[in-house]
């Protein structure tokens, strides 16, 4: 399967909910792997079906350092849901493939126990930490509909909208 074209704001799709998907079977798997190859040829760290203009509750992550040549770790999860979340808080820079060149700080719990079905549709939990936590908060907030400058005062959230369209004006995206 080929890459994905990642969508960008204000795409209707990003504010979307994504639905369950009833298994990860072969063609989920693909889906996985395509999403996998968009991500990595963006380059992200992170990448949930709705950015691709899919609506179903799977996203990918690596945080494996490409730069560092370190090898590559991939995640895979479909339906991920947040089963625990610390009181402790966290805030870092974010940025987005789908709201271009555009990092704003968010704040997040600083950790949280997340429950999916793998790559082999086996049930799983993953207790994240650092920027692993802010990543799958990030995208599972996409499979919400909710995008990392929702997090943002309104001016903010307005200035980054700006931004971006003004690039794909000039044909910048």
């Amino acid at each position: 399967m080929k890459p994905y074209t990642i969508i960008t704001i204000p795409d209707p799709v990003l504010r979307q909910t994504a639905s369950e998907v009833a298994r990860v079977d072969a063609d989920v798997q693909a889906q996985m792997n395509a999403m996998l190859q968009t991500m990595y040829d963006a380059p992200g760290i992170g990448l949930a079906a709705n950015q691709v203009g899919l609506l179903n509750r799977v996203l990918v992550m690596d945080l494996a350092s490409r730069k560092e040549g370190e090898a590559p770790a991939p995640i895979f999860m479909a339906n991920p849901q947040i089963i625990w979340e610390s009181e402790e808080i966290s805030v870092m820079e974010e940025g987005c493939l789908s709201i271009p060149e555009q990092y704003a700080e968010v704040e997040r719990p600083a950790s949280v126990r997340v429950k999916y079905v793998d790559f082999n549709n086996q049930e799983a939990e993953l207790e994240a930490n650092g920027l692993l936590s802010h990543c799958v908060q990030h995208e599972i907030d996409h499979l919400n509909g909710v995008l990392f400058i929702d997090y943002l005062s309104k001016l903010k959230k307005n200035m980054i909208i700006k931004r971006v369209e003004k690039m794909k004006k000039q044909e910048i995206l």
